[in-house]
């Protein structure tokens, strides 16, 4: 029977004044347990002896100090969800489609420093140095084939060590196909080499096998509220305010239209439906956009237009702008990039 826990029934704005620690969840008796068993089998038919513990904090993360990964707290219990949604509006590892793809991916951290790949010249060479320091924000090229692509954002591009953890989180998915999918691509060098060094070290002992936790959730003393103000900060763009001549392409600043509905109020009618179908197109994230979605109901509002015409075509016409300014974004060297880590 699952663990009932008094802060279960609180309404957000109490539930926002706990302190994390207080929430005293855990993976164990968890839906996150199973998909760790799963992980156990996988690494299991590749003959891997490695089996990464897990523990809950505040966000997924894998230290280079234990072989463990740390579980976000919001994943292992339905109100928590529930929270996380309304806060950013997504959750991340939130299906167990995701949260084993998110697990393939921790655990090549876990590998990589569990046994020091990165110290070996050939890894150097493929996936660069992993001693260099993390940008805060990184360009990617959506179109490179040097990269495999797993998680979203094109994640493997922002440094040597998330480039390995991507390889290798490819590697491991079972039915991948992955010597197909990478046919004539840069990335599959980097797939091979891991499928001979994965070879090389299954039978292999760790270097790294003290199991620690890092940053438990039981030490850590923010309130849910300043936890997700950070988390939002963290998501903020300098969004780009030359939105003037597109959006007088889809709306309509003329007198005769001045009974149709305010752009502004259409906007904030259909944001959701919108940022959810321009995340899906560009993988930015839904908070980021919300961002942008915000500046451009201001200026609709600031312009007086006019929603007139088919809604359904606006929405549509409207969601492929914010997909351009998205993709825009991406490659424009001119601004702060929209893609943080």
């Amino acid at each position: 029977m699952p663990r009932r826990f008094p802060w279960a029934t609180l309404p957000d704005e109490e539930l926002l004044q706990l302190r994390l620690k207080d929430l005293k969840v855990t993976v164990e008796g968890t839906w996150i347990e199973e998909c760790i068993e799963d992980l156990y089998g996988e690494l299991d038919q590749r003959s891997l002896r490695i089996r990464p513990h897990a523990w809950i904090s505040d966000d997924w993360f894998s230290p280079d100090t234990t072989p463990g990964i740390a579980v976000p707290f919001y994943l292992v219990h339905p109100r928590l969800i529930r929270l996380e949604r309304k806060m950013i509006f997504e959750v991340e590892g939130g299906t167990e489609s995701e949260c084993r793809r998110i697990l393939r991916h921790e655990t090549g951290h876990v590998v990589q420093h569990a046994y020091q790949l990165h110290r070996r010249r050939r890894w150097q060479e493929l996936f660069g140095k992993s001693s260099s320091r993390y940008p805060r924000y990184y360009r990617p090229n959506p179109a490179s084939k040097t990269y495999v692509q797993h998680l979203r954002l094109w994640y493997a591009q922002s440094h040597p060590d998330e480039d390995f953890a991507e390889t290798f989180a490819v590697w491991l998915r079972p039915r991948s196909d992955w010597r197909k999918r990478y046919e004539g691509w840069p990335a599959l060098k980097k797939l091979q080499y891991v499928d001979e060094l994965m070879a090389e070290i299954a039978d292999a002992k760790p270097v790294l096998t003290q199991r620690l936790c890092v940053d438990p959730l039981s030490r850590l003393t923010s309130t849910l509220a300043e936890h997700y103000k950070k988390k939002q900060a963290r998501y903020a763009v300098d969004a780009p305010t030359t939105y003037d001549r597109e959006l007088h392409r889809i709306f309509s600043d003329n007198p005769r239209h001045r009974r149709s509905p305010a752009a502004s109020t259409f906007l904030r009618r259909n944001r959701a439906r919108i940022r959810q179908m321009v995340s899906k197109w560009t993988g930015a994230y839904q908070l980021t956009l919300d961002t942008v979605l915000d500046d451009m109901i201001d200026r609709c509002r600031e312009l007086r237009l006019r929603a007139a015409g088919n809604e359904r075509q606006l929405t549509m016409d409207f969601a492929v702008l914010l997909t351009a300014k998205t993709v825009h974004s991406l490659y424009s060297p001119s601004r702060r990039q929209w893609i943080a880590l």
